[in-house]
Order: structure tokens, then C-alpha cells, then sequence
């Protein structure tokens, strides 16, 4: 079955109280929507981005990271139901199933949404929502069903009667169409209400009067559907996300000597035994291997790969680096866009100056195998340094140095006897 996306990306979301558009923010370095992306890459062969504030900044960064994706401009807009219509021309020979998600729910997971889609084709349903039980729904809309269990309404929390309001069970916003049965209804939909806006919930009583098979999926886990409206949201789902994170990595062994004060992207693999120590915070996409150490204070800025047995210490920070095994950077130090080989041991403070501010530039530091680099060198990219080298402390290295050698930029000691004398 072919199956195709939307995501409804263009509000403002104006409690953010940013210029940045809300499903720009990040948490772990990755924006909102790349998490929604993300999520549905593996399931659908073609995502539709609806888009409508800053349009331009998130047409760049859906440009420039998925090549699976386009955006859709909604202008002006008029509610989730027009939003989806945006994206009807584009679907108007699709033969197969479209799910349509919001923007701002980072926690959703691709196994969640792979769920539900078999639900949906198990039931031989024609539209399923999504659904969770809540024990205090508030004023979230209600899911009433039929007595066999389908999908009747959704009912507003304003207009329902005492009975209904008693039902925990809410529209969780997610939703798998068969598309070909349901496409017509987005040029029929009517916008007779307050806000005078089209409803993508009133494709429900669009598809009940047409007989179709409606249905609800409840969500495992209530957590997956947090949407992100604030500052404190997103404070709030990044501590969900790195708990959860947290704990799928312990119960694949690894250590985490204190999760409360760890982080840890979603996009980071770690191999068994290893051990993360306090403090550490990795972003981004990155891969460590068996048995390393990590930390305690070290930061990963993504794009990192570590071999097995690797020790990153205290206050380390690595970017865009591919370190082999057994090797080491103990503490205070800097390895950015650099290729590091076996048994390498990196000194306290050394630096690899990768970034040329003039030239805007960034260069590659390669170290081979068996590489030593004494305290506080700066290694000034680009250079290479060849396998069993040494580089003594305190030097500045801007040439390439051969196999064995030893490289030395040191002034002479000087000592001036009685330069203070009491």
C-alpha cells in the first residue's frame, strides 16, 4: 500500500513569543519538524509540509535536509481542513493512504504510526483517528463510538452533555485517510462556524454520511501526541524525550551514572558497556562503540562516530569527528572536523583549529595510528599527522609531519636567576 503524508506546519504559534516559526525550534539540535519528519520517513514515500508563517524559513529547511519532502503554501489560512486541501492537486491520481499529523508533536514515534496504519488496514477502514484516554480530558474534545465500537463523532467539550463529557477518551489530531474515498470531501467541507475556518475534524461526519468505515486507534502512550505551544512545553517534552532516550539505552547496556543531569540525542547510538558519565550532553547524530567512556562534561556536537574502547573525558567537546579505537582525549580539549586513529592519545588542552575566519572555512585534522599529541598543542588544519608521530607539548603545528618523527615549536627556556628576591 502506498502511503503519502501531510503535516500541518504553518501557524505562528505566538505563546513561543519568538521570530523564529514554532516548528523551527529545536530540541537536541534537531527542529520539531525534523523529529515529525523523521518520523514518518521510513513510512511514507512522499511528505506534503504545509506551510504559512515565515513560510520561507521553513520552505529552506525542509529544502535543504529532505529531499523526501515538499512544502505546500497555505495563504491565506483558514483553518486544518483548508490546510489539507492545499495539498489536493498534488494528490489527484494518489491511490493509496495519507496520514496527516501536526507539526509541533516531536515525541511521536515511527513505531507508533507503523501501529496504526496496520490498525487501520486490519480494520479495512476507510478513515481512522487517533485517540488516547486521558483520566482528566478537560476541554479536549470527546470520542464517542457507535456500539460496535466504531467511530460515531468527536464531540466539543463546550457541547457536550454531562454524559459525554464523562468519556476520557480524546481526538488525538492524527489521522489516516484512504485517500481516493476521502479526497472529495476537502472540496466540500463547510466553514458555518465562529471562526468562519474549515475543520479537518468535520471530515468525519463527511465520511458517516457517505457510509464509509470510520475508526479510532488508541494510543499506547499519551506522551507521543505532547504538542509543543510554549517555551515551558518545550522545556517539558525535551526532559520526556531524553528520559525516554535514557532509558532505552540502559535497557541495551549501556551505563548511565546519573540520567538526571545526562543528555542524550535521539539520533545517538551507543554500544554495550559503555559508560556515560554526569554531565555529558551529545546532540545530533552520532555513533559510539563498546565499551568507551564518556565524560563526565563532555559535549558532542553531532556528526561524531567513535570506534570501541575510546575514552572522551572532562570537558571535551567534539564536532564533526570519526575517532578509531583505543584512543583518548582525557580532558580539556577540542577535536572538530578531524579523523583520529587507533591508540592516539591527545594531551590536555590541544586544540584543532579547523575554522579559518577569513576565509570562512573549515579543514580536516587527520591523525593516524599510534599518534601522540603532548598538552597544549594547537593543531592548525588543514595538516596530517602521520602514523607513530609524536608532537611535543606547547606546539603550534601548521605543516604536515611524517611517520615516527618528532615536531617541536618551542622557544628556548630562558632562566633569569634572582628575578625576585626577598
Amino acid at each position: 500500500m502506498k502511503i503519502k503524508s501531510i503535516i500541518l506546519a504553518a501557524g505562528k504559534g505566538t505563546r513561543m513569543k519568538s521570530d523564529t516559526p514554532k516548528v523551527l525550534h529545536k530540541i537536541m539540535d534537531k527542529t520539531l519538524l525534523g523529529y515529525i519528519l523523521d518520523s514518518v520517513k521510513n513510512i511514507a514515500s512522499e511528505s506534503f509540509v504545509i506551510v504559512g508563517h515565515c513560510a520561507e524559513e521553513v520552505e529552506k529547511y525542509v529544502k535543504d535536509n529532505y529531499s523526501s519532502a515538499k512544502t505546500v503554501l497555505q495563504t491565506p489560512q483558514l483553518g486544518t481542513g483548508h490546510a489539507v486541501s492545499m495539498v489536493c492537486p498534488y494528490l489527484e491520481d494518489f491511490d493509496g493512504l495519507v496520514i496527516i499529523l501536526n507539526g509541533d508533536i516531536p515525541l511521536i514515534r515511527e513505531e507508533t504510526l507503523k501501529k496504526f496504519v496496520e490498525y487501520h488496514n486490519g480494520l479495512n477502514s476507510d478513515l481512522t483517528i487517533m485517540s488516547a484516554i486521558f483520566d482528566d480530558p478537560e476541554k479536549l474534545g470527546r470520542i464517542i463510538r457507535e456500539k460496535d465500537n466504531s467511530l460515531k463523532c468527536i464531540v466539543e467539550a463546550k457541547d457536550a452533555t454531562p454524559e459525554q463529557l464523562a468519556v476520557k477518551e480524546i481526538n488525538a489530531g492524527i489521522y489516516c485517510l484512504n485517500w481516493p474515498k476521502l479526497k472529495t470531501a476537502f472540496s466540500e467541507l463547510k466553514n458555518d462556524n465562529a471562526q468562519g475556518e474549515y475543520y479537518l475534524t468535520d471530515i468525519i461526519g463527511w465520511a458517516k454520511s457517505k457510509a464509509l468505515k470510520v475508526n479510532a486507534y488508541v494510543l499506547e502512550n499519551n506522551e507521543e501526541i505532547y504538542g509543543i505551544n510554549s517555551r515551558k512545553h518545550l522545556a517539558q517534552a525535551a526532559k520526556m524525550m531524553n528520559n525516554r532516550k535514557m532509558d532505552e539505552l540502559m535497557d541495551n547496556g549501556v551505563t548511565i551514572v546519573d540520567p538526571s543531569c545526562t543528555w542524550i540525542s535521539q539520533d545517538t547510538e551507543i554500544g554495550a558497556d559503555t559508560i556515560i558519565y554526569p554531565s555529558t550532553y551529545l546532540e545530533g547524530k552520532n555513533k559510539i562503540g563498546k565499551n568507551c567512556k564518556i565524560g563526565p562534561f563532555a559535549h558532542f556536537r553531532g556528526g561524531v562516530e567513535i570506534a570501541d574502547n575510546v575514552k572522551i573525558g572532562n570537558f571535551v567537546e567534539v564536532k564533526k569527528s570519526r575517532i578509531d579505537s583505543n584512543t583518548n582525549a582525557g580532558h580539556l580539549s577540542y577535536i572538530g572536523d578531524s579523523e583520529l586513529g587507533s591508540h592516539v592519545n591527545i594531551g590536555a588542552g590541544t586544540i584543532t583549529a579547523n575554522f579559518n575566519p577569513i576565509t570562512n572555512v573549515k579543514s580536516k585534522t587527520v591523525l593516524k595510528d599510534n599518534v601522540k599529541i603532548g598538552s597544549n598543542a594547537v593543531l592548525v588544519a588543514p595538516v596530517t599527522i602521520e602514523e607513530g608521530a609524536n608532537v611535543a607539548a606547547g606546539a603550534v603545528i601548521t605543516k604536515d609531519i611524517k611517520a615516527w618523527a618528532l615536531a617541536i615549536t618551542r622557544a628556548p627556556l630562558k632562566v633569569i636567576e634572582n628575578w625576585i628576591k626577598h
